[in-house]
């Protein structure tokens, strides 16, 4: 941390040692190994503060990412579907004037469709025919 060898250290023990004498070292030694741990974990809590921070901000910035690139699909997506709107319009359109040029008119289609046949709705069941036949006519 403070990049301090070993040679400095015992320095700074023999230093302190003549200065403090050894009744009252070993009091200083505790003391100063509570500031330690008090300014390590002040240290500690500024750095794990600061942690979070960064990763709140990533985290921010991803879901901002993120709400981009769905914006984005989101606009490809209504892009296409309009693109794809146009080309079935287009293509009911063309058939449309197909038709209208083959037969002259357009079938309205609130019409009812005409029967072929003039005796009314067939019957395609088994035998259904001989019924008809063997039937009374009044």
């Amino acid at each position: 941390m403070f990049d301090i060898g070993f040679s400095e250290i015992f320095v700074i023990a023999v230093v302190a040692l003549l200065v403090l004498g050894p009744e009252r070292l070993p009091k200083a030694a505790r003391f100063t190994g509570l500031w330690v741990r008090r300014a390590r974990a002040q240290w500690y809590s500024v750095k794990s503060e600061f942690e979070r921070e960064l990763a709140d901000d990533e985290l921010k910035r991803s879901l901002r990412d993120m709400q981009d690139d769905i914006r984005d699909a989101g606009r490809v997506m209504r892009d296409g579907g309009e693109r794809l709107k146009r080309d079935i319009e287009g293509s009911a359109s063309d058939v449309r004037d197909a038709v209208r040029d083959a037969t002259g008119t357009l079938p309205d289609a609130n019409d009812p469709p005409t029967v072929e046949q003039g005796d009314g709705p067939r019957d395609d069941r088994p035998g259904a025919a001989d019924e008809k036949r063997d039937a009374p006519r009044a």
